[in-house]
């Protein structure tokens, strides 16, 4: 039998691949400009496509099913990880007005998670309390300076106020590895988690915006960002946690967590593979 027509014909691969087709399909319409219609705050287009990222997220977290054979379970993870490198809604179909306008949206999560860590450290032990204050003192300034690039560069999408807002989210992505790997420092188990908690919601909507700042940025712009990314995802991203980032995603763009899960993902991808 056509060994493919077995993987089709599994009970959970069919269902992945179904789901996979419908994802494809979705994205291919969306290029097109063919939407369906509005659906919310999006169109029935992209909608159909988070849904069915949703569900492979779901049908990848439930390996089990009707079947415990290893070689079925490798099968649903390889289509899960074909599923996180397609475009989604949040990082596909991006004009520079429209990502400058996204990062001019995370504004009130933005503030809310710096205004956060501005009052951490009164949570921490007192010989902790100055670790973290040294760390996170910049985010205040990089901050409100990256909304504000992004409102410039909204009114005037030009070479240099990009040139100046992908400047600012690396610098900021950079502060905010640096407070990460300080965080991990403190000594005290209670502290370093309300440290490292408090960081990691400003580093989720840095990241996003990061990824957005991508999607309308040239090769040669992208590798020189990279350059100046000197602490790397790879050296935070075990300080991180999943269900957090997702979180954060998932309450801005009011969307499931588990469409939130694969965004984040597939954000940390596309980073990880610029050289971030």
């Amino acid at each position: 039998m056509n060994p493919i027509s077995n993987v089709w014909n599994h009970p959970k691969t069919s269902a992945a691949g179904l789901l996979i087709a419908v994802v494809t399909i979705a994205h291919v319409l969306s290029e097109q400009g063919i939407t369906l219609g509005a659906a919310g705050n999006g169109t029935v287009i992209t909608l159909v496509s988070a849904v069915a990222t949703a569900f492979l997220g779901l049908l990848a977290r439930d390996p089990s099913g009707q079947t415990s054979s290893t070689g079925s379970t490798a099968k649903l993870g390889a289509w899960a990880l074909i599923a996180l490198l397609l475009p989604l809604p949040f990082m596909a179909g991006c004009s520079g007005v429209t990502v400058a306008q996204d990062i001019v949206n995370w504004t009130p999560a933005l503030q809310s998670a710096v205004a956060t860590v501005d009052s951490t450290a009164a949570l921490l032990a007192p010989q902790d309390a100055p670790i973290f204050a040294a760390a996170t003192v910049g985010f205040d300034a990089a901050s409100n300076l990256l909304v504000a690039q992004a409102k410039a560069y909204l009114a005037n999408p030009a070479a240099g106020t990009l040139a100046q807002m992908q400047a600012q989210v690396v610098t900021f992505q950079q502060q905010v590895n640096a407070a990460l790997l300080q965080a991990a420092k403190i000594s005290n188990t209670a502290s370093q988690q309300h440290a490292l908690a408090a960081i990691q919601a400003v580093a989720t909507i840095v990241t996003a915006i990061l990824a957005l700042v991508q999607t309308i940025s040239s090769k040669a712009q992208v590798a020189r960002m990279a350059a100046n990314s000197t602490i790397k995802q790879a050296a935070v991203r075990p300080l991180l946690d999943d269900s957090t980032a997702a979180t954060v995603v998932a309450s801005h763009y009011d969307e499931p967590v588990e469409v939130a899960r694969a965004q984040v993902a597939r954000a940390e991808f596309a980073e990880a593979q610029a050289g971030f």
